[in-house]
């Protein structure tokens, strides 16, 4: 299965959330809509409406109460991406300039605010409270990954559990939401839902160790952002320190000050330094390790094209190069 098959077994549903999403972008404020158009109009995967979609349509469920919830993940994701594009200070996303770097910080943090309030409107519309206790936990959990980031910019004492905490609550919770969101808006089994929910977390830990893996192996023009960018915020992730515990004196001395010291001067060197002493490669492994966790977990489910294309979502998760 091709990577736009993925999207092609849910072609109708995908143009009526993308409908959705324009819908509910409307506002009084014409600046609201001006940055909220060009954030969501900036392409990317959206992987996550997809995750609701594939995993409600693999539980037997249609229309537009699932749409809607697919709608209601975007705009949670594209509120965390325009808060986190001012947080890190980051100019690229998806290959073009940040709305802050078009805007200004300010406007991108206000708007990222609208995002969340319509968010919570369009769940409130579902009228589902299992999918609206989920949803809030993971903005709560997501808040606190992102704050837990931030406490270890620049520490280079940072163990690989606190990063997979990390990891955790600012990527894979919102995989994991998608997915057990879906469930309970399908009224799944309890074993289906816990299935579902353990499949969105290992499928969102995958997802984001590749990332972590691309900023070192990639390049700006596929990646659509410029490389080295965790280790010029001084991000310790999982390359950085799978390098300075198992490489030699000299390169974890190198990874270590330039956690500390965070900028590029030493980009070259670190990008060596990781490959050599494995890090690049313990990291795939473990993002497929993670993928394979996944699609285990998708047993619980009925045999469908929607199950098939949710198995081939998780191999696509680690052999991507953006």
């Amino acid at each position: 299965m091709q990577p736009q098959a993925f999207y092609s077994v849910v072609a109708d549903d995908f143009t009526a959330v993308d409908g959705i999403i324009r819908q509910q972008l409307v506002s009084r404020v014409p600046l609201v809509e001006k940055i909220g158009d060009y954030i969501i109009s900036a392409g990317g995967k959206r992987l996550r409406p997809l995750l609701v979609l594939l995993s409600g349509k693999a539980l037997g469920m249609n229309g537009e109460r699932l749409r809607l919830l697919a709608a209601t993940i975007e705009f949670l994701h594209t509120a965390t991406l325009l808060h986190d594009d001012v947080v890190d200070m980051s100019d690229m996303r998806r290959g073009r300039s940040t709305a802050n770097a078009q805007w200004g910080n300010a406007p991108s943090v206000l708007v990222g605010d609208f995002l969340y309030s319509r968010s919570f409107e369009m769940m409130v519309e579902l009228g589902s409270m299992p999918v609206m206790k989920i949803l809030s936990k993971a903005t709560r959990v997501i808040a606190e990954g992102e704050v837990l980031q931030l406490s270890k910019i620049r520490d280079a004492s940072t163990s690989e559990e606190t990063y997979m905490e990390v990891i955790r609550g600012k990527t894979a919770m919102l995989f994991e939401a998608s997915t057990q969101s879906a469930a309970a808006l399908a009224e799944a089994t309890p074993e289906q839902n816990e299935a579902l929910r353990l499949f969105g977390d290992h499928l969102g830990v995958a997802f984001q160790l590749v990332d972590d893996l691309l900023d070192y192996k990639g390049d700006a023009a596929t990646l659509g952002k410029n490389v080295g960018d965790d280790l010029a915020e001084g991000k310790p992730t999982l390359p950085l320190i799978y390098t300075m515990r198992e490489g030699n004196a000299e390169q974890a001395a190198l990874v270590r000050k330039a956690i500390q010291k965070g900028g590029l001067e030493d980009l070259e060197r670190i990008r060596n330094a990781v490959e050599a002493a494995g890090a690049l490669d313990y990291t795939a492994n473990m993002a497929r390790e993670y993928a394979e966790r996944a699609i285990a977990c998708l047993e619980v489910l009925p045999a469908s094209v929607y199950r098939d294309a949710l198995v081939e979502l998780s191999h696509f998760a680690v052999a991507r190069t953006h």
